[in-house]
Formats: C-alpha cells, sequence, structure tokens
C-alpha cells in the first residue's frame, strides 16, 4: 500500500493512488473550539486535551490532538507559523495582529471580527511610514525547522507549511477599510498598488525565512487571500488580472524557488472566472471549493474542466450539507465528491472550511470514517457509481 507522501504524489500528478488522502488540522480547515468539546464529548475514548490550544485566534479553532488525528487517520501534518508582534488590546476583548489591525472578539470569545482600519485616511505619502510587521522576526518560525524533521524522518505523512495568515488583497482591505479600498482600486491606483506592494514584499521576506526553515521537508505550501463572495467575485476579472494577479504570481514563483513544494491556495467565494489565473499564477491545488457558491456546486464538470491542470482540496461543506444533512445525504455528499474530483487522482478531501458548533459531532465523525471506507478503493468506487443501479442512483444523488 503507498504511504500518505506516496499517495500525494500520485494524485498531484493527477495519477490514480490506491486510497484517498484526508486532511484536518490546518489554520483554515480545523474544528471550533466549542465543536472540539462536543466532538471529544461524543467520542469518550480518545485523549482530546487541545480545546484551549488556539490556532486561529480570528476563528478560535483549535490544534486538533495527534490521537485524533490518529482517530481520523489525517493524512496531513501541518507547521504553523507563531503568532508574533501581537498585541493585546486593554480597551475591550480582542487583539493586536502584526499588521496593526484591531480585533474585538464576540461573546464568550466565540470569535473576532476587524474593529477598525488603521490606514483609512492615510496618503500615498505616508505608507512607508507605516508601523509595518517585521518580517525578519525569528520567532515566527522558532522551533519548525525541527518540527517538520522529526515528522520527515519518523512518519510517512504529507507535511504541510501551514499559511503565513495574509493576502495581497485581504489585508489591504483591513488596512483601508473594504469600502476605501474598493475606492482605491478604481480611484487611486497608484495608492492601491503601493500598499499590496508592501503586503508583498512582506510576505516574501517571512515566506524566505520560513522555507530556510522547513523548506526540505515539506511537500506543499498553503497561502491564503479570498476574491469572492456567494454569488459573485469582490474584484472584476480585469482588475483581479491587472493589480492583483501579477503580485500573487511573484510570490507564489518566489515560494517555489525556494523549495520544492506543491502551492495550495485558498480562496472562499464564486471564484469560477479565475481558475485559469490561478494555473497561471502557478497554483497546484485549489481549496476549499466551496460547493454551495455560485459556479462551484457542479463539482464533475470542475474536475472535466480544470483536472489536467488543478487538484482539488475541500469540497464538503460546512454551509449547509454539515450542520443539516441526514446520514444517507451526507454520505451520499461525501461520495459524490470522491467520485467527482478524485476520478485520476487530483483530490484531496477535507471540510471546505472550519468546522463550526452548529455541526453535530456524529457529522463530523461520519465525514472522516466513510470518506476512508468509500476512498479505500477509487478505482473501485467509480466503477460501482458508473454501473447500473450505481450508488448515486441508489440515493437520487444527480453527476
Amino acid at each position: 500500500m503507498m504511504t500518505p507522501r506516496e499517495c500525494f504524489l500520485a494524485a498531484m500528478n493527477h495519477r490514480q493512488p490506491d486510497r484517498l488522502l484526508l486532511d484536518l488540522g490546518k489554520h483554515i480547515g480545523s474544528i471550533h473550539r466549542r465543536a472540539y468539546l462536543k466532538l471529544r464529548d461524543h467520542l469518550g475514548d480518545v485523549p482530546m486535551v487541545n480545546e484551549d490550544r488556539v490556532l486561529d485566534r480570528m476563528a478560535q479553532t483549535v490544534w486538533p490532538d495527534e490521537a485524533l488525528l490518529q482517530r481520523f487517520d489525517i493524512d496531513f501534518r501541518w507547521l504553523v507559523p507563531i503568532w508574533v508582534q501581537v498585541t493585546e488590546r486593554t480597551d475591550v476583548p480582542g487583539y493586536i495582529d502584526m499588521w496593526g489591525v484591531p480585533y474585538r472578539a464576540l461573546e464568550d470569545w466565540d470569535h473576532c471580527v476587524v474593529d477598525g482600519s488603521p490606514m483609512r485616511d492615510m496618503s500615498i505619502d505616508g505608507i512607508d511610514d507605516y508601523a509595518w510587521p517585521d518580517p525578519h522576526d525569528p520567532a515566527q518560525f522558532a522551533g519548525l525547522r525541527e518540527q517538520a524533521k522529526q515528522l520527515y524522518e519518523n512518519t510517512d505523512y504529507v507535511i504541510g507549511a501551514d499559511a503565513i495568515k495574509a493576502g495581497m488583497l485581504m489585508n489591504a482591505l483591513q488596512l483601508r477599510g473594504y469600502d476605501q479600498f474598493f475606492m482605491d482600486l478604481v480611484l487611486d491606483v497608484a495608492l492601491a498598488e503601493k500598499v499590496m506592494d508592501r503586503i508583498l514584499w512582506a510576505l516574501k521576506d517571512m515566506w524566505t525565512h520560513y522555507m530556510e526553515a522547513v523548506g526540505p521537508y515539506v511537500q506543499v505550501a498553503y497561502v491564503t487571500d479570498d476574491f469572492g463572495t456567494q454569488k459573485s467575485m469582490m474584484v472584476s476579472p480585469k482588475m483581479f488580472r491587472d493589480l492583483i494577479k501579477p503580485r500573487w504570481k511573484e510570490l507564489i514563483q518566489h515560494i517555489k524557488g525556494l523549495g520544492d513544494v506543491k502551492v495550495m491556495f485558498h480562496s472562499d467565494g464564486a471564484i469560477l472566472p479565475l481558475l485559469d489565473d490561478f494555473v497561471d499564477m502557478g497554483v497546484d491545488i485549489l481549496n476549499p471549493v466551496q460547493t454551495s457558491v455560485a459556479g462551484l456546486e457542479d463539482t464533475f464538470a470542475l474536475k472535466e474542466n480544470f483536472g489536467d491542470r488543478l487538484s482539488f482540496h475541500g469540497a464538503i461543506d460546512v454551509q449547509q450539507m454539515m450542520p443539516n444533512a441526514t446520514p444517507a445525504e451526507l454520505e451520499a455528499e461525501i461520495a459524490r465528491r470522491i467520485y467527482d474530483l478524485g476520478r485520476s487522482g487530483g483530490y484531496i478531501l477535507a471540510p471546505c472550511h472550519n468546522i463550526g458548533h452548529d455541526i453535530p459531532p456524529e457529522s463530523v465523525v461520519m465525514l472522516f470514517e466513510k470518506a476512508r471506507e468509500l476512498g479505500a478503493d477509487p478505482a473501485a468506487l467509480q466503477s460501482r457509481v458508473e454501473q447500473r443501479g450505481s450508488y448515486f442512483e441508489i440515493h437520487g444523488v444527480q453527476t
């Protein structure tokens, strides 16, 4: 049987691995701490003590315990940059991140929301003097080389460099304010470009240090930004291609120049019009394949149109399907996505975003157990689906 790394290599080269890859545990793709408590109580026999070990402060997700990752037979282990240059707020519960963006905690630290835009009133002349993060802070990646080396030499897991939580558009929107930066992109392009360039320069330096630490050991690097809403894009394709794409292409090529890695790109929303651009940028794996948004519902067509150029990660909906599905509906959903996206490799099954506290623990357990069962022999599943009386016909699922 193939090891997880061998399965990953086959899948990323669009060859059928002998089993489906499963993932859980990076900062966009973990479990909310309240959902984690419910899951711990539901499982009972799995030692889970990490409910207070927060992975992403904004989303209040946790680091999954190693015991849980083994219980769900997860194929990935993620190295996570350390939150540095963060200031705790004294006026309200919350924090100020390394970019100077203030976050306010909602009740009981359910999650945190952006609570101000520090560059809103700044002119272009003030941008260079802004208190940008120190990209050379050695604490950001302290201990990750040792962790990566241990995983590489003593396990067969796929090792991932989790994202530095920042993106050209996302950070610019937070720094300037969404309304202001959208206007900048039209009315003050020079300012918009300068803000994004400063973000790009910082990220390039950070990724240089990151890959110096973990590059010999990781197989995948994760980067994040957001370009879409539920029904449309946040900017036009032309604006994306003119202003945002070149900077992302530069960063992705920089990362790939530092190590032999596949790049996984996260963008929420209805981003189907951009997928050819993603390929041109150097993206290898699309995350999270949000099947609840316009244009990404038909994963069979997605695979047909892009499966020879992109691999896919995610696709199990956490907005509607996992909170509300019956066991039969969830099982059919899992089988559908495996069949649609996993033909000839190129698919890693995972929740398409964080597992929220509205998702029953029974559904979380079923997701990974049923995915492992149905993905144990992808070729057999494909044969079964394509025969009369297939799994999908039995369960009323259309492909």
